[in-house]
């Protein structure tokens, strides 16, 4: 039995549809494909954490350096308080000189941010979402980051020492005095303490010298002995160092240059921070000078 026998006209309506699909006749059929299944949107890529984030927050050699700072600044600031100094180590920029101690009540002077504590909060959302720095998302943080900073390595432990010492830890710190508040509970949440704006807490805008915070240590330094000072920017110790104008090598330069050579470990202590502020800046010409240039002989003169 053939189709041909079957289905001799192709409008029959006792055809077998079955029969119908394998037929050679002349009839047209059309064919329904089933709809596509959707396709799942790709997963965005998650974007690599910059290099100085991973140092600086998550390895070992960073905490590593950061507690060996505060152990140092610890023990002289312990050995000083004990001798007794006759001046502060904060400059008087009117002078050019220290201030005098006289008999005021002995105190270490902190910046806050990347210092006492990690931001690590706003930090990691600016690298999730490509930005380098937002001033709206910072202040949010200074409000309602409370809990979610952490103290940096070592912190805990010389906040308590300097304070068994009767030595009175300070921050001086470019966080915003509008939110005050906020910067006081960060920092108590993070375990250092009680900072209280206006006598243990220095905020900008307490002046009207903006981001600059020589007026801020003058006015500490007329309260205070001041044996001891950290933070991880130029501008913690000097506002002079941060002259915009100046390129790297020579701000590097100025900093180094007698007498603030001999401060360094000896009353000013700096931690490394690779993640941001006027440190991290200059091009080739300006971070490697014409004497140090070399090249591989089969690339002489590629580049």
């Amino acid at each position: 039995m053939t189709g041909a026998n079957l289905l001799p006209g192709c409008g029959r309506t006792k055809a077998i549809a079955v029969l119908a699909a394998l037929s050679l006749s002349a009839c047209t059929m059309t064919v329904v494909e089933a709809p596509a299944a959707p396709t799942a949107p790709a997963a965005a890529a998650v974007p690599s954490v910059p290099m100085g984030q991973q140092w600086l927050y998550g390895s070992a050699e960073g905490a590593i350096s950061i507690r060996q700072t505060y152990a140092q600044l610890t023990s002289y600031a312990l050995a000083k308080a004990k001798a007794r100094p006759a001046d502060s180590v904060i400059i008087d920029e009117a002078t050019g000189k220290p201030f005098a101690c006289g008999n005021k009540p002995l105190a270490a002077v902190f910046d806050a941010d990347e210092t006492l504590i990690w931001n690590i909060g706003p930090m990691r959302w600016f690298a999730l979402t490509g930005s380098e720095f937002d001033a709206k998302t910072w202040d949010q943080w200074e409000k309602t980051g409370t809990g979610k900073a952490a103290a940096m390595p070592g912190a805990l432990e010389a906040m308590a020492a300097l304070r068994a010492a009767g030595i009175t830890p300070i921050a001086n710190t470019n966080r915003s005095a509008t939110n005050a508040a906020g910067s006081e509970q960060t920092l108590a949440a993070a375990g250092l303490g009680e900072f209280k704006h206006g006598e243990t807490l220095f905020l900008m805008g307490d002046d009207a010298t903006g981001s600059s915070k020589d007026q801020r240590r003058a006015t500490i330094a007329s309260r205070w002995c001041v044996v001891a000072m950290a933070g991880d920017q130029l501008g913690d110790f000097r506002n002079a160092f941060n002259k915009p104008e100046a390129p790297p090598l020579a701000r590097r330069t100025m900093a180094t240059a007698a007498p603030f050579d001999g401060l360094w470990g000896n009353g000013w202590f700096l931690f490394a921070n690779p993640v941001y502020g006027p440190s991290i800046r200059g091009g080739f010409d300006d971070i490697f000078p014409p004497e140090t240039r070399w090249e591989p002989q089969d690339q002489q003169g590629a580049r």
